[in-house]
């Protein structure tokens, strides 16, 4: 039986995916053809993920263009300068979002923070538009799309004194975990929330010695494309087994091909082989475990949201 997947961690509205990069069109807009591998590939729904609300807009477009595609609405750590020249006006424009778009919207985020990237946003003004976010998650019941980078402290603190919006929502995901194993159990000693892994989970040996701990009931997978692919020097990559046809340059892009640097979704199958690689458990039994984990959290009660 062919393996399903769900991509809960997509960044579909990037130029890359319409063939720029740097601002510097390279080839043609292929985001069609990227998707059509990805069904392929087994691919049965994606999580388009916004970080912004001009994000939001483009990914509630193609949202309703495909019933496979859902999206996000929130505001990054490192975008929540957004926020300040008008904090109830931006609220209020997210909020609108998800109210009108109930049936596509499957969780507040991406939100959290970001203590790696301070020249995009400080620590105080990530601090209060992320505790500020929680509350939409409340209000609507969706559960939250997270984002910690060398901030687990001050992560934790918020997530504990708001517990009971954390509980109200049903929980979340902490998304491209690449924390260490005591912040993991951190996460998952407060209730309601999975880890989310894709290639910068697997950077490393200390990573994969993270990943083989971690309990599968709490794991989700997600490719962060196009970003955090598997790369050859990655400790997971020996155990990559599937190989797409890939081409070193982006002006030699080809219909059939990967761009090397560029991630796509259908490379979610390389996720699972790494995760089951370092386990040393059945790839298939994983895929069927982390499959059910995505739907109980983001689509549990999809079909009664309109």
């Amino acid at each position: 039986m062919a393996m399903k997947y769900i991509d809960i961690g997509a960044n579909l509205t990037d130029p890359m995916f319409q063939g720029c990069y740097g601002g510097t069109q390279k080839h043609e807009p292929d985001l069609h053809i990227v998707l059509e591998r990805a069904w392929q590939q087994g691919l049965q729904k994606i999580i388009v993920t916004a970080g912004c609300l001009k994000d939001v807009d483009e990914a509630l477009e193609l949202a309703f263009k495909d019933e496979r595609i859902y999206t996000t609405v929130g505001t990054h750590p490192t975008r929540c300068e957004e926020f300040v020249s008008d904090p109830e006006g931006y609220y209020d424009q997210l909020r609108s979002r998800i109210k009108a778009n109930r049936t596509k919207v499957l969780a507040v985020g991406e939100c959290g923070l970001d203590y790696d990237r301070l020249q995009f946003c400080g620590r105080e003004t990530q601090r209060l538009y992320f505790e500020k976010q929680l509350e939409l998650a409340a209000e609507f019941k969706l559960p939250l799309f997270l984002h910690m980078r060398n901030a687990a402290e001050d992560f934790m603190s918020i997530l504990e004194r708001n517990r009971d919006k954390i509980e109200e929502c049903g929980g979340g995901v902490v998304h491209s975990f690449t924390g260490t194993l005591e912040e993991a159990q951190r996460i998952l000693a407060f209730g309601g929330l999975y880890i989310g892994l894709n290639g910068c989970s697997l950077k490393t040996e200390e990573n994969a010695e993270v990943v083989r701990k971690l309990p599968n009931d709490r794991i989700m997978l997600e490719t962060d494309c196009p970003w955090c692919g598997i790369r050859p020097s990655h400790a997971g990559h020996k155990h990559v087994t599937t190989k797409f046809p890939t081409v070193k340059k982006k002006e030699k892009w080809t219909a059939e091909s990967l761009i090397d640097g560029r991630c796509e979704p259908c490379q979610i199958s390389q996720v699972l082989e790494s995760i089951a690689g370092i386990k040393q458990e059945p790839k298939e039994e994983l895929a069927a475990l982390y499959y059910q984990n995505t739907l109980d959290l983001f689509f549990g009660t999809a079909e009664s949201k309109e």
